[in-house]
């Protein structure tokens, strides 16, 4: 059961990346193994939609509904696929020093045991692409700039 949080600072503001985050129908274009994003319903407030994903030969598809409260929380309720349960949650806080703070905590287990133990082994490894695929987003559409980001994280 794979379990991940950590703080990125980013030189970015909270409601870019709070868009950035939102806006699933483009995960597809930049995130790594998402090939398709069909959204059901979008709104203000919740997003349901269906994300397939493709590793090694492995298709699946996941439904999720996307709970936004602007300005500074995304959380992710896990509706049906794969897995026996999925959190996930996004927080977007003002950075004293300029930029912004992400608060990023993933905890979910599949209901097949062999997908369990391949997520075991991948898991580090594809959760710092997939949020390095965030941040790489984010410098295409608000510009890069001369700062490095700096994280503390924990996984468990």
């Amino acid at each position: 059961m794979p379990k991940h949080s950590e703080t990125r600072r980013l030189p970015y503001t909270p409601e870019q990346m709070f868009d950035l985050v939102a806006d699933v129908r483009r995960y597809p274009e930049f995130l790594p193994w998402v090939s398709a994003m069909r959204v059901r319903k979008d709104g203000a407030d919740e997003t349901l939609a269906d994300m397939i994903v493709g590793f090694k030969g492995l298709r699946e598809t996941f439904t999720s509904k996307v709970t936004k409260q602007r300005p500074d929380t995304i959380r992710v309720e896990y509706i049906e696929g794969p897995l026996k349960y999925l959190n996930n949650d996004w927080r977007f806080r003002a950075d004293p020093d300029g930029g912004c703070l992400v608060d990023f905590s993933v905890d979910f287990a599949f209901k097949n045991r062999m997908f369990e133990m391949l997520a075991g082994q991948v898991f580090g490894v594809a959760l710092r692409r997939m949020i390095g695929a965030f941040e790489e987003r984010a410098a295409v559409l608000y510009g890069a700039s001369g700062s490095s980001s700096s994280s503390a994280h924990s996984a468990a």
